[in-house]
């Protein structure tokens, strides 16, 4: 796997980057052409808005991959407040700034992946509602995670960007 000191991915790593890529620029192409104002704007009865959904992301994408390496206590999440204003652009913030964090979050999550000795490497999952008491996650379920919940907020900005300005990712 490696080739004159750098790491050459091949077989599964490379099909899992490559759909997470995939659903990271459907959601980034929702931005296109956009002002930080419009990017801010909720446009339906959701709370949801474009910048809002790259920042959830971008932070959802940091806590898998921190999982991935550190286990549970990378899936703090702290002060529920903080976890509501995760879903909003807050003042100062811009569409640059946050694809650029964006950036930094998919680098390392693709570093993380390639320097990973097995795929099937397991954490157990934090103690929560929603999680099956006791359960283990590979990293391969991680990466499909996130590809799952990126490629469904995908979605969701596809709606807001048609609600916004009538523009379409697809057809």
């Amino acid at each position: 796997m490696t080739t004159n000191g750098e790491t050459t991915l091949t077989g599964e790593r490379v099909d899992l980057l490559a759909g997470l890529r995939k659903s990271r620029h459907f959601l980034r192409f929702t931005l296109r052409d956009l002002t930080d104002e419009q990017a801010a704007r909720r446009t339906t009865v959701s709370e949801l808005c474009l910048g809002g959904l790259i920042k959830h992301v971008t932070d959802v994408e940091r806590r898998w991959a921190g999982f991935i390496v550190e286990g549970p206590s990378a899936m703090e999440t702290g002060d529920p407040e903080d976890w509501a204003a995760g879903f909003r652009m807050g003042e100062g913030e811009t569409i640059a700034g946050l694809l650029e964090a964006y950036d930094e979050v998919a680098r390392r999550t693709e570093e993380i992946v390639a320097a990973l000795p097995d795929l099937d490497a397991t954490q157990p999952l934090p103690e929560r509602p929603w999680f099956e008491p006791g359960a283990r996650w590979s990293a391969r379920t991680v990466l499909l995670q996130v590809i799952a919940e990126t490629s469904q907020h995908a979605g969701h900005a596809d709606i807001i960007r048609e609600s916004l300005d009538g523009a379409k990712s697809m057809g």
